[in-house]
């Protein structure tokens, strides 16, 4: 009989962290699930760190021969996942409370309708102390999902979080994350889920997202990366006919994304050149447009001040 829930632990090189991560799993009060930890072809001892506990019949493990990277691993654990529910936790991450899954489990057997959830999170340090609460919203939500896609674009921010903090139903999730992506896959994911159905939110730190310098996401924000993922979500997602920006708005929208890449040329933190490359890829305009933006940004900060959105 498949489980309910699958939990899914993409890792590569986190021998270090992953017993806490499947211990965190283990010792969930909800107790229908199957673990799944797919290796990505790791360098360190991540085999043994697991092999303690492969006695438990919930957990599965696989090693790829080569490395796939992200977004392939990623649908690796969603293709071999056989519950209603698909729950990541990075091998990094912990679950922060014994009833997170069956919190989330709760809230999406309640409601149908329902196509992604997410809570707050600790963020821990390598040490596994918390530094702070991170919370998109400042309390408990169910809003229709496309709301929560306006809102993260008027923001340009994810307000939904990591995938330790999610929980979605996999009949939703076929289609996989996207390899058009190299940050911002799981922000792109949230928006594909969201478009099916409700959004809920619990404002309680359900997991603990890690931040240390040898993460995947740490070399993202080093290259920037990050920054043209963000305009080429904009790019897919701004025209769709639910979005409630009108075409001045959006177009500014546009141009903050890609002027991120003028202020970090700015600061020093990267050549002229590439930043002029980058911003032609995007916005070949850019530095024709640059004198009406500076003029029109101040105006539309203030519009967007008295915008009540559904993150407060």
């Amino acid at each position: 009989m498949a489980p309910k829930v699958s939990v899914c632990i993409p890792t590569y090189n986190y021998a270090n962290f992953i017993r806490a991560a499947m211990e965190s799993v283990l010792s969930q009060e909800f107790h229908d699930f199957e673990l799944i930890v797919q290796d990505d072809c790791s360098s360190d001892n991540t085999h043994e760190a697991v092999a303690g506990y492969l006695s438990d019949p919930r957990v599965r493990f696989g090693r790829n021969e080569h490395n796939l990277g992200l977004a392939a691993n990623w649908n690796l654990c969603l293709s071999k996942a056989g519950g209603k529910y698909i729950k990541y936790v990075f091998a990094d991450d912990l679950l922060a409370s014994r009833d997170a899954l069956s919190e989330m489990v709760g809230i999406m057997d309640a409601d149908s309708e329902i196509s992604l959830v997410a809570s707050s999170r600790n963020i821990i340090d390598s040490q596994s102390v918390v530094q702070r609460v991170e919370s998109g919203f400042q309390k408990d939500l169910k809003v229709p999902g496309t709301s929560v896609i306006n809102e993260c674009l008027y923001r340009g921010r994810n307000l939904i979080g990591e995938p330790t903090a999610v929980m979605f139903r996999k009949c939703h999730a076929e289609r996989g994350f996207s390899g058009e992506y190299r940050h911002l896959l799981d922000l792109e994911m949230w928006f594909h889920l969201l478009e099916k159905g409700k959004f809920a939110y619990i404002n309680r730190p359900l997991c603990s997202v890690r931040v240390h310098p040898a993460q995947k996401t740490a070399e993202n924000v080093r290259s920037r990366v990050y920054l043209d993922d963000h305009c080429f979500l904009l790019r897919q997602y701004l025209d769709r006919p639910y979005i409630g920006a009108g075409r001045v708005l959006k177009n500014y929208l546009v141009f903050e994304a890609v002027y991120q890449f003028w202020k970090v040329h700015k600061r020093g933190l990267m050549k002229r050149e590439e930043a002029s490359t980058r911003i032609r890829r995007w916005l070949p305009t850019f530095f024709l447009i640059y004198p009406f933006f500076k003029l029109a940004k101040p105006f539309v900060k203030i519009h967007l001040s008295f915008r009540r959105g559904i993150a407060t």
